[in-house]
């Protein structure tokens, strides 16, 4: 007979081993998905990972890492504090959007005025829109006890609606002919996210990312809200006897995950988005949940994870157009990575044994 044995304590074997057999494992039954699919596996797993990075348009594509890698390494950060002190923001996507409006609405309300001081307002508004959409579920939890994982996920749905208010009223571009979604802000100098070096694909999300990457680092290494936060995860009780105070940890760590998240926001739709649209979000705020796990909730692995994230994204948009993938198929390529994660991270705490149990 086969049952699991809990460990006197977590194999740190697995626990560094097991984000490398989970891309493994990903690889090999992604393979069988795409062979299901009509389609030559490996071929299809060498076009989403090798195309990106060696391919014959590579100097276009690897750029595009550091443009869709950024917004996840931001919200994957914020995200893996919480998680660290298991407080569990499921809602980034709804902080992403509303750092997004709130940053895209007050460069827009300066239009055509050219300044320097626009761009930095919109990065402080869109950090007050994503932190602020992060408050109601963590004062929610303070003042009524409701569970953070519900509220922040259903507010995503609120903030999508209100995603789609502002694109059809109060942010469409009044010279857009009646179509949907706000002046491009590539076309507003002022307001807009351009590259710091040209072709480089290297933008301010991308600087606050590494800023948020530090910060994280330090913070979780060096100081005592860091240790507060470690300890609350692993030994809730003993951080309560250290004076920790879960309340003001609980309204950190969610703000902090939002006010992340809405930074994310505010610096795609500045920059490689360029306008608000009803189909401005396009699922960041969940894949960065992957990226954190598959991180192992540490910043520099985090750094790793959204690159590779990053690149599934990109080779996936190469095979839906060379090979005909459907992008349902990629989107379910890239839960595998968590599905995987979180099954074979039984195995840090628990081993497998094998035999019969003894009659009781």
């Amino acid at each position: 007979m086969i049952r699991l044995e809990k460990r006197p304590q977590p194999s740190r074997f697995f626990a560094y081993v097991t984000p490398i057999l989970a891309v493994l494992a990903t690889f090999l039954f992604g393979g069988l998905l795409f062979a299901a699919l009509g389609k030559d596996p490996v071929q299809s797993i060498m076009t989403i990972f090798w195309e990106p990075l060696f391919g014959e348009f590579a100097f276009y594509y690897r750029p595009q890492l550091l443009i869709k890698g950024a917004p996840l390494v931001l919200i994957a950060i914020g995200l893996s504090l919480g998680f660290k002190a298991g407080i569990w923001n499921i809602g980034a996507e709804g902080q992403y959007i509303m750092g997004a409006l709130f940053g895209a609405g007050m460069g827009l309300a300066f239009y055509p005025t050219e300044s320097v001081l626009i761009f930095p307002a919109m990065v402080l508004a869109g950090a007050f829109g994503g932190w602020a959409w992060a408050m109601i579920p963590a004062l929610l939890k303070v003042k009524f006890g409701t569970n953070e994982i519900l509220v922040s996920l259903m507010l995503v749905y609120v903030a999508e609606q209100f995603l789609a208010s502002m694109s059809l009223g109060l942010l469409k571009n009044p010279e857009g002919f009646g179509f949907p979604g706000s002046r491009n802000l590539q076309q507003y100098a002022s307001a807009h996210n351009a590259e710091i070096i040209a072709g480089s694909g290297m933008h301010w999300g991308v600087v606050a990312a590494l800023i948020a990457v530090i910060f994280a680092y330090v913070l979780l290494a060096r100081h005592r809200l860091g240790f507060a936060v470690r300890v609350t995860g692993e030994a809730p009780r003993a951080a309560r006897f250290s004076g920790v105070n879960p309340s003001r940890l609980l309204l950190f760590c969610l703000g902090t995950s939002g006010m992340l998240a809405g930074l994310a926001g505010l610096f795609e739709v500045s920059g490689p988005a360029g306008q608000v649209s009803i189909d401005f979000n396009v699922g960041y705020g969940f894949t960065a949940i992957i990226v954190a796990f598959l991180g192992r909730l540490h910043p520099i692995g985090i750094v790793l994870a959204g690159l590779l994230m990053a690149l599934t994204y990109i080779g996936g948009d190469i095979a839906q157009s060379q090979l005909g993938l459907p992008a349902a198929a990629i989107q379910v390529f890239q839960g595998m990575l968590l599905f995987f994660l979180l099954a074979l991270d039984l195995f840090t705490n628990y081993r497998l044994q094998f035999g019969r149990t003894e009659a009781a």
